[in-house]
């Protein structure tokens, strides 16, 4: 590696994560917009969880249509045009999908309003083909899952603040524990949405990001030749169903949280959003928890922010809902419950194979705890699920392209295209809960999240086979 790119390329990096900022923001925000579109259009629990399938199978349909342009220029599209223009092309139909929002209010459509989120994940799609190894490249490799920690940070961000602000605009100020919610009152808040999207396209356009990153051309010469596929290499396939899952079940627990609140323990949908603030503020806590390393290299200043990280996260959750008016008494009490995650961060040892295993066993304890108590307890169990998310994505992506070589851009954009998953198995637990009930359909989690107790013990062996270990710690997000 070239001394150029011994450090991180900060004035490069900071622009980039604006884009993770804006895909936790809207991914958050559906779990609001379920159960208004549920209530207006008078949707049955699996139908409002079309809302999750369209979001989030755009990510595969623009996978596909990425890797069918590629085949038929016989050139990778990204390396054709650039990096830089990827970015602003994602953002340019991200943006375009938020315009159809307008006539969806004006006609009450259900299917336009689906179609314009299916537009905007179309667009997210891209974005994420290419910010992912360009967090990773702008700078040393060693470092570069620290980066893509700091990126899921700043996504979970988005993800803590999207729900508060999408409720706020939809229903007005939670104090006053009003229930109006128009249709067209989700008008406004996507078209400015819309706006910010060309304001940053604009931005990335005039910055100095790389067209093509110096790593990324560096890596292409000096890659293993030996196989032919990606689709040959065991840890990708089975890492391509791990991030089906995993997607599956982050979302699926929030989207699905909900109805629960609303239906099992007579919440009002509006009292609802800190709840779900909540739980996307937990992923938040465990990867500033797990981006501790991109700061410092000292071994007793880490221990002590791994301690002060996640603490520092809660409390921009706490400020974000105490700014909304939000009562925080519910929430002091997780507090204790972050001492779980940093345990399990402890207790992984920095290696990513003992880290899946470890958080997705929590993973199914949060879950089993949900289910088998009620009230507040359950509330609690299914937000902590959030905490045990939080490290898994980075887990999974890294041992699955491990050993890939030149076919790590390929193995890459398989693994976006998974992403689906969200949508697909939060229509299924959706679909579930109507014949078992929703805190029962929660078992659809459960075994998401054996799968990949599961994974993280095949995989091992697997890599191991091919002489590749891991003891670098790994962390961050999608």
């Amino acid at each position: 590696m070239n001394s150029e790119n011994s450090t991180t390329k900060w004035g490069q990096f900071i622009p980039l994560v604006t884009v993770f900022f804006f895909w936790g923001f809207v991914a958050a925000s559906n779990d609001i917009l379920i159960p208004v579109f549920k209530k207006a259009f008078d949707l049955t629990q699996g139908e409002s969880q079309l809302v999750s399938l369209a979001f989030y199978i755009a990510y595969t349909v623009g996978s596909l249509i990425y890797m069918g342009i590629s085949l038929i220029i016989k050139q990778d599209i990204i390396n054709k045009i650039g990096y830089k223009n990827g970015l602003v092309l994602g953002l340019i139909i991200s943006a375009l999908g938020t315009l159809l929002f307008y006539p969806a209010a004006n006609t009450g459509s259900f299917p336009l309003m689906l179609s314009g989120l299916f537009i905007v994940a179309l667009g997210f799609s891209l974005q994420q083909t290419v910010a992912n190894p360009l967090a990773i490249a702008l700078g040393p490799i060693s470092t570069g899952s620290q980066r893509l920690t700091l990126a899921g940070g700043i996504n979970n961000f988005g993800t803590t603040i999207g729900p508060l602000i999408v409720s706020f605009a939809i229903f007005g100020s939670s104090v006053g524990k009003t229930t109006n919610m128009s249709i067209e009152s989700v008008k406004i808040p996507y078209l400015v949405l819309g706006l910010a999207f060309l304001l940053v396209a604009i931005l990335l356009k005039f910055s100095s990001l790389p067209d093509k990153p110096e790593a990324i051309v560096e890596e292409e010469g000096t890659v293993d030749k030996s196989r032919s596929s990606a689709l040959k290499y065991p840890q990708l396939v089975l890492g391509m169903i791990g991030i089906f899952v995993y997607v599956g079940v982050e979302v699926s627990t929030a989207s699905n949280l909900p109805a629960y609140m609303e239906y099992d323990l007579g919440f009002e949908i509006s009292d609802i959003a800190p709840y779900i603030s909540l739980y996307w503020a937990s992923l938040m806590i465990g990867r500033w928890t797990g981006a501790v390393e991109a700061f410092t290299n000292d071994i007793s200043k880490r221990k002590v922010l791994r301690f002060i990280a996640p603490y520092l996260a809660f409390g921009v959750f706490l400020a974000v809902n105490a700014i909304a008016n939000h009562d925080l008494t519910p929430f002091y009490v997780y507090a204790l419950i972050i001492l779980v995650l940093i345990g399990a961060d402890i207790a992984s040892k920095g290696n990513p194979a003992r880290m899946l295993l470890i958080f997705a066993l929590l993973g199914i304890t949060a879950i089993g705890i949900g289910m088998s108590t009620s009230g507040m307890i359950s509330v609690y169990a299914f937000t902590s699920v959030g905490l045990f998310c939080s490290t898994l994505w980075p887990c999974i992506f890294t041992l699955a392209v491990s050993g890939l070589g030149k076919n790590t851009s390929q193995g890459s954009s398989f693994l976006i295209m998974m992403i689906m998953g969200g949508g697909v198995i939060s229509w299924l637990q959706g679909y579930v809960s109507e014949s078992i009930g929703i805190q029962a359909s929660y078992i659809v989690g459960i075994l998401c999240f054996a799968y990949l107790a599961f994974y993280a013990w095949r995989v091992k062996g697997i890599l191991r086979s091919q002489g590749i270990t891991f003891e670098e710690k790994i962390a961050g997000g999608h």
